[in-house]
Formats: C-alpha cells, structure tokens, sequence
C-alpha cells in the first residue's frame, strides 16, 4: 500500500472535490424546487452518519478503538452533530456551531490529516469521507439553502466553543486522553508545529479561534453593508 504524501494527487483531489460538489449541488438547489435542497441536506446528513458508523467499524475491526478515540469529543464530531441536526431540521443556532466549527476546524483535518496509506486504503477513505463530507454541507447549506451568519452568532459560537474545550480538557484530566489536543500537539504535521511549546499553544489556540470566527464572519458583514448601502 502506498504510503501518504502531503498534497499529492489523491489528497488534492479530495480537497478539490470538497469544493467542487457543495457548489454545484448549490447551484441547482437555488434553481429548482424546495423538494431538491431536503434531498441534498439528508443526503449529506445519510453520508455523515454512514461514514461515522463505518469509522467505528474501521477501528473496532483493526483493535484501534481505545478511550483516547472512542468518545466523540473531537471538535470534528461536535461539528458533525451540529451539522446533522441542522442538515435534518434547518435552524440557526446549530447551523452557526456547524459553520465556524467545520470552517475554523475541520478544514484543518482535511489538509493536515492523520492518515498513514493513500488511496483506496480504507481508514484514507473513512477518514477524508467524513472531514470532507463536514465541510461540504456547512458550504452548501451557506450557499444552496442559504442560511447565513448574523452578528449574535460570534458570542453565541465562542461561547460553545468554550464549553467544547472545558469538556474535551475535564476528560483528558481525567482518563489521561488528549481530546482537543490540550494535553500534547498531534503526532503528525499539523498548524500546531508552527505554535510555541505546551501548554503555551493553548491560548494561542483561542486567540487564533477567536480571529477565525472574526473573519469567517466577514462575508456576511460585507454582505449586510452592501446591501444596506443600495437600500438607503
């Protein structure tokens, strides 16, 4: 099996694809009827859970699964279950936890990921079906059922991302884990190896959040002011 390799040609098409699909599954949801955009929101939602049952089944069958990966108390997973009430039952709250944490978060999995083999060994497949399958449907759910940001979702989203880090750290301190990574930085190149030593990453990390969810929030700041301007 061929080894991983940082951006070659299986991970670029991936990351391409991510991209690529939620655009035109937009485009033709604003194009057609309602009955469309419910058919790609529970297609996406069908694909979430298909490929977090099919990562436990991956893990199990190899005598993977331990304390330290068998909890959902990855950022990632706290953004698929956002993403999955929202993609089955539209709504604000959740769809901004789902935006910020798939966008600030997940994309950093999908372009530093822990995999060892590429394409088509399953745990490459599993694991980038799931992160890219994350932020497909936060940017299609933005751009083909055009939910959007408004400016109560900056403290509403840090603050659950605060309740996220008090969790994932209180479960770390107590079964030795590393969710969130507030115990050591990842094994493999990550963002993280651009950061000071522990622990002094970690409030680096929430001031890099916190200007992450500042700018994410600028296309619908501009967006707002645009068309505020043509209105008065």
């Amino acid at each position: 099996m061929h080894k991983f390799i940082l951006f070659e040609a299986d991970h670029i098409v991936v990351m391409a694809l991510t991209l690529i699909v939620p655009l035109i599954l937009a485009f033709v949801a604003r194009r057609s009827s309602p009955v469309a955009d419910a058919a790609f929101r529970h297609g996406f939602a069908a694909l979430l859970i298909g490929t977090w049952i099919a990562w436990y089944a991956l893990f199990v069958d190899r005598s993977w699964l331990a304390w330290g990966n068998a909890l959902p108390l990855n950022l990632c997973d706290w953004a698929t279950i956002a993403l999955l009430l929202t993609l089955i039952w539209p709504d604000q709250k959740t769809f901004e936890l789902a935006y910020f944490w798939a966008f600030a978060g997940t994309i950093q999995g999908l372009v530093t990921p822990d995999v060892n083999y590429s394409f088509p060994e399953p745990q490459f497949v599993v694991f980038f079906m799931s992160h890219a399958t994350i932020i497909a449907a936060a940017l299609y759910l933005t751009l083909g059922t055009r939910m959007r940001q408004v400016p109560a979702s900056l403290p509403r989203v840090i603050a659950w991302t605060m309740v996220y880090a008090v969790t994932a750290s209180a479960v770390d301190w107590m079964l030795g884990t590393n969710y969130g990574f507030f115990r050591a930085k990842p094994s493999h190149a990550t963002f993280f190896d651009l950061m000071s030593a522990w622990p002094y990453y970690i409030p680096e990390t929430v001031l890099l959040g916190v200007l992450a969810a500042l700018v994410l929030y600028l296309p619908f700041f501009f967006s707002d002011r645009i068309t505020k301007a043509r209105m008065s």
